[in-house]
């Protein structure tokens, strides 16, 4: 490559994000499930917030941490979903280098907050089973709003990291990316350096960081299993793991697909790209939209609330 060339590349101003490669022709079709997907995590989150917002006896550190669950999804669905739409409605592919590194941000951000408050309800399950007393006690308002703000804080230094890596590599080969958005991943590998650095500081976010979470939320079910067979009758365990259904239906939405993208990404090289891209993307926004449905049928509050809203009934 030579040097007015290699110049180009060096810190483009643009990238070109290609949406689903190989599978341009039908970027209208598939556009119409995305385009769903968007819908239903934008009216089942903005749904939560309302609902939570409204019915006074939601107002309880569970659903808070739900909330912010909801807020979460709705960054990371609108995060990569409208740029996405944008490249198969009106092949709109080029992004800013600055604009990608932002989306590339609020992404991966977004995702860490999302196993940082999985980490919160698993808490606040864990204190309402097996110390109830005092659950009250524990998780105070000031308390749930101090696990907030360090689940965001401990997001945002986590991942400011790989952005400053990413903006400091030279980028001399293409500009191209085979991506409707811009995964960590995708950029770092057009970089024409070592990247090593980058791929292990990747490998200790999954595997310290969310690993860890993933063993604080084991450690919290053992206790709470523990202490629901403990209850005397059927009746009080069933209600007892009642609770956390839905929260275990989350966490594993959550945690076995982003554990399968990872290491997808990293170790199998021979499936076609589009299904890598395909299966990566929908696994991203699956959880967004299917969080507020399992809270919505699980729990008996929000479905009440729910049915009085559509059937005009009063509180």
């Amino acid at each position: 490559m030579s040097d007015s060339n290699t110049s180009d590349f060096t810190n483009p101003s643009t990238f070109i994000l290609l949406g689903i490669p190989g599978l341009e022709e039908a970027h209208v079709w598939i556009s119409i499930p995305f385009c769903a997907i968007y819908a239903i995590a934008i009216l089942g989150n903005f749904t939560i917030l309302f609902i939570v917002n409204k019915e006074s006896s939601l107002h309880s550190p569970m659903y808070y941490f739900l909330c912010m669950l909801a807020v979460t999804d709705l960054v990371l669905s609108t995060s990569i979903l409208p740029k996405m739409l944008s490249i198969f409605w009106f092949n709109s592919r080029e992004i800013d280098f600055s604009a990608c590194l932002t989306q590339m941000y609020f992404i991966h951000c977004s995702l860490e907050m999302a196993s940082g408050i999985l980490v919160a309800m698993a808490l606040d399950r864990y204190v309402a089973i097996c110390n109830p007393l005092r659950h009250s006690s524990i998780l105070t308002n000031p308390v749930v709003a101090k696990i907030g703000l360090a689940v965001v804080l401990r997001s945002c230094m986590v991942i400011l990291p790989l952005l400053l890596l990413v903006r400091q590599w030279p980028y001399c080969r293409t500009n191209i990316i085979p991506q409707p958005y811009c995964a960590h991943i995708a950029v770092v590998s057009l970089a024409c350096a070592d990247t090593r650095v980058s791929s292990y500081y990747g490998l200790f976010v999954l595997f310290c960081v969310m690993g860890l979470d993933v063993i604080f939320i084991t450690v919290s079910y053992i206790q709470i299993l523990r202490t629901v067979f403990s209850l005397p009758t059927k009746d009080a365990r069933l209600k007892a793991f009642g609770t956390c259904v839905s929260h275990l239906f989350v966490i594993l939405t959550f945690y076995i697909p982003g554990l399968f993208i990872s290491l997808m990404y990293r170790f199998v090289q021979k499936m076609p790209l589009h299904f890598h891209v395909l299966i990566a993307t929908m696994f991203h926004l699956l959880p967004s939209t299917l969080n507020p449905i399992i809270y919505g049928v699980r729990t008996k509050e929000i479905r009440g609330r729910l049915l009085r809203l559509f059937t005009h009934e009063g509180p």
